[in-house]
């Protein structure tokens, strides 16, 4: 499975450390983010990492920026992108379970790399249950279409 990651200047050491993990759980990860500490702007990277969901050239995306909040708003304007800003494991799950999410969001001053790893994990590991839950993920597609 192939990640893309993104991050603003808040989230350098998160994101490293969870592409760091992630590769050796045996993942494909593409950095879509700054790697500099110097102030920037998360929308730019929201975008870039939800632009390469979208496109398909990754399965699925993380966006990470000081709470979360900022970037998955930026992400969750590319049309197809379902994000969600998770600070632990129980959201995570039920966003793949239940919302089909494809892009994770958490906050590098809101959470430690252990929780991140763990909220990852779930999120990662959990698989679209389908049913009555599709006919809502269409309905929350439909209103973007609109």
């Amino acid at each position: 499975m192939k990640i893309g990651i993104g991050n603003d200047h808040s989230a350098v050491e998160m994101k490293n450390e969870i592409m760091e993990y992630l590769t050796e759980k045996g993942y494909e990860v593409v950095n879509y983010g700054t790697d500099s500490s110097e102030s920037c702007d998360y929308p730019i990277y929201g975008e870039k990492v939800a632009n390469a969901v979208a496109a398909k050239e990754v399965d699925l995306g993380i966006a990470i920026c000081g709470t979360g909040v900022g970037i998955s708003l930026a992400a969750n304007k590319v049309k197809g992108i379902r994000c969600v800003v998770c600070s632990e494991p129980y959201s995570a799950k039920m966003s793949r379970l239940h919302n089909n999410a494809n892009m994770l969001a958490f906050g590098a001053r809101v959470i430690g790399p252990e929780l991140a790893k763990l909220i990852v994990d779930t999120w990662l590991e959990t698989e679209f249950e389908g049913g009555r839950h599709q006919r809502r993920v269409d309905m929350i597609m439909d209103i973007e279409a609109k």
